[in-house]
């Protein structure tokens, strides 16, 4: 089996640790930014780092041409460099204006490594669910870190400094993926398509539900890792104070919830998709709405709980790329896809600090219950096995291919 060489396939994981830290390090430290720039309100600062989450989306389209046409190792070296340097930037911003400059800037370069990254590791797996739940795995162990590391540089050395390690950090994993990174033989838009057509109508409804579960699920997944900072204090108000303190317990909640992916993943390759994704939408329904009118311990254990579902969904939106989407084209898709999801889920970065100033966490966490609703009746959609035809079956993706199994 031809698969990507360990040392990438290791920095690509990496890679995605980094992608997700740097988009919440600023979420994370934004009580003490807020405290630097003299102002009274840490809601008020949330606004300026939409523009990061709004380049995360819309720069992934342009970042997925590039990487199926230009080429993925390249893109890759682009990301690292980028994101390492603009890291620099964002520590030296004097003001919330130039803190929300210089997180676009940095938002710019968080793109390329979803439609990019992921690709490339999927190229030429045989489990593509498995490959997928490492990877997001990983991931999301970069949001526990960011929980965790920024708290402590914060307490020990200041706001800056929390976006000053991980930059460093970033730079060296490039200049080793620049090292041990083959070359490609040629760019993947370039290469010969491996698997027939399927029909149109099946693949504008594929594409339809991919984007609007991916849409919903980002909504869900930055209201929270946005949020879980300040909902942390909040809730344990009186309890636990420090923030050091309190950047452990929230990484807490990210390490046990990120092992979901690698569980998910690795029953993607084995049952059917689409029952599995349901049960998992309607238990985000059930343990927000449960969890809106928690406080104290109590909440921080339903806290874990609805981060595990919330990172249990994500797998499904790459698992559907890489079963229905030929290798020469995934990047360009799943650029499309992000840039859609993550453009318009960029707007609960904006809106919350405003909605929480307002309504509060309680009608915060209500609202992503019934959003996880309009990701359990988009699922209802997807078609399993038994609702294609003859022809459709055939024109899947071989999974032993590198491609994708007949969906469940």
């Amino acid at each position: 089996m031809t698969t990507v060489p360990r040392a990438p396939a290791l920095l690509l994981n990496l890679a995605h640790a980094l992608d997700h830290l740097f988009l919440l390090v600023f979420a994370t430290a934004v009580g003490a930014i807020a405290l630097d720039f003299r102002v009274a309100h840490w809601e008020d600062l949330m606004p300026y780092t939409t523009g990061a989450f709004v380049m995360f989306g819309f720069a992934s389209l342009p970042a997925g041409r590039l990487g199926d046409l230009w080429g993925r190792r390249r893109m890759m070296l682009i990301f690292f460099f980028g994101l390492g340097l603009s890291a620099f930037g964002v520590a030296l911003a004097r003001s919330p204006l130039e803190i929300g400059v210089a997180l676009t800037v940095m938002g710019l370069f968080t793109a390329i490594y979803h439609p990019v990254g992921i690709p490339m590791l999927l190229e030429f797996t045989r489990q593509p669910g498995l490959t997928i739940g490492i990877n997001g795995l990983v991931g999301n162990l970069g949001i526990a870190v960011a929980a965790v590391s920024t708290g402590l540089l914060v307490d020990a050395f200041g706001w800056r400094w929390a976006f000053v390690v991980p930059g460093v950090v970033c730079l060296l994993t490039g200049v080793a993926f620049a090292i041990l990174a083959p070359q490609e033989s040629a760019a993947p838009g370039m290469r010969k398509v491996q698997h027939r057509a399927l029909p149109r109508p099946l693949v504008v409804r594929i594409h339809v539900i991919m984007v609007l579960t991916a849409t919903t699920g980002s909504l869900i997944f930055n209201f929270t890792t946005n949020g879980n900072g300040q909902l942390l204090a909040q809730r344990l108000n009186g309890i636990v104070g420090d923030p050091a303190r309190l950047g452990m317990l929230l990484a807490g909640v990210y390490t046990a919830a990120s092992f979901t992916q690698l569980i998910v993943g690795r029953l993607i390759d084995r049952v059917p998709m689409r029952p599995l994704f349901l049960a998992i939408a309607i238990a985000q329904v059930l343990v927000f709405a449960v969890a809106a009118q928690a406080s104290g311990w109590t909440w921080y254990v339903l806290a874990i709980v609805y981060m595990m579902v919330v990172f249990a969904a994500i797998p499904f939106s790459d698992a559907i790329v890489a079963r229905y989407i030929d290798d020469s084209i995934r990047s360009r898709v799943s650029g499309l896809r992000l840039t859609i999801s993550f453009g318009i889920s960029s707007i609960a970065v904006w809106a919350l600090g405003p909605i929480v100033k307002a309504a509060g966490f309680t009608v915060l966490l209500a609202a992503m219950a019934g959003v996880a609703a309009l990701t359990a009746l988009t699922v209802l959609w997807l078609p399993s096995a038994a609702q294609l035809s003859d022809g459709e079956r055939s024109a899947v993706a071989d999974p032993n291919a590198g491609g994708a199994a007949v969906p469940g």
